[in-house]
């Protein structure tokens, strides 16, 4: 027999002072209630209860042992309510896996303001430009940016990755401005050592042809923040994603080249290992990502064509 069932039914027999009660309870008959506790009492190899006509009375053993079993009842329910509230509001330590400039240039705030409508739930975040695996590292999703490697995961489109060329109006100045991407091969390339995309430094134009900048790069970085300092004091010419370079351009520090071109679009995305029982802080805090970014994020507003 059940053991869970059996320990229930001789608490409630206990509770309710009777087998007759306990069966009710558990809607069994009088008679099956009685063979779970002596199923109980049989593996234990010892004596529970002292069964009347009219009354149960607990053994020496019999008190201990309902005490105990009381106890790890009580502490299920409790873990059942929890676990039915935990649908109902968001709680618990979410782990959130992030590219390191992504995350670094534009998580904060959002996981702020998350956690000031979600007050029970903590947030930890892991900042790193590897695949890792959700499950090594304990992380209850992870933002991901280009192409899936893992078609098992689930996937959530967050917002679009668009790409830029630009420079600084000191390299303009210098080398003056381009008109075709013709004009930029051999110029002074600041590169993303690490890029995944097959399409990197690539521009169609308004005919659909593809135009490849290439020719040595004058620097390369495994960090793209790197890449937008180096662009910012005049180095060279960098191409990488606006969610980087847009605020930049917004304010003058940075002129975006060519745009009368369009550049490779990749896509921010939020990925979790199953579509089924996804936990309430997991649901609500992909819906903040989408709400915060969403297909216009900020960083686009000040580019050509957004």
């Amino acid at each position: 027999m059940d053991r869970f069932t059996c320990i229930g039914v001789f608490v409630a027999a206990v509770d309710e002072g009777s087998l007759a009660a306990a069966a009710r309870r558990f809607g069994l008959s009088a008679a099956m209630a009685g063979k779970y506790v002596s199923a109980l009492e049989t593996e234990l190899n010892a004596r529970l209860l002292h069964r009347t006509t009219r009354r149960l009375n607990l053994t020496d053993v019999g008190h201990a042992y309902y005490e105990r079993c009381k106890r790890i009842l009580e502490a299920f329910d409790e873990a059942n309510r929890e676990a039915r509230d935990s649908q109902n509001v968001a709680r618990g330590v979410l782990r959130v896996a992030a590219p390191v400039t992504f995350g670094a240039m534009h998580l904060g705030g959002v996981v702020a303001r998350y956690m000031d409508a979600h007050p029970h739930v903590s947030v930890e975040v892991l900042l790193s430009d590897r695949y890792v695996d959700l499950l090594d590292v304990g992380a209850d999703l992870a933002v991901r940016i280009g192409r899936l490697r893992d078609s098992a995961l689930v996937a959530r489109r967050i917002a679009p990755c668009r790409m830029t060329v630009c420079a600084a109006p000191a390299w303009l100045r210098r080398h003056g401005t381009p008109r075709t991407p013709a004009d930029l091969r051999g110029a002074q390339r600041l590169a993303f050592s690490e890029a995944v995309s097959a399409d990197d430094w690539t521009l169609i134009d308004r005919k659909g042809r593809a135009h490849v900048i290439d020719g040595a790069c004058r620097m390369s970085a495994n960090n793209v923040q790197m890449l937008l300092g180096a662009a910012l004091a005049g180095a060279g010419v960098a191409y990488g994603p606006t969610f980087v370079f847009g605020d930049p351009i917004a304010r003058g520090e940075l002129v975006e080249l060519l745009p009368g071109y369009r550049a490779s679009e990749l896509t921010i995305q939020a990925v979790y290992p199953s579509a089924r029982h996804v936990p309430l802080k997991v649901r609500t805090f992909v819906e903040h990502l989408v709400d915060a970014f969403g297909e216009r994020p900020s960083w686009d507003s000040a580019l050509s064509g957004q």
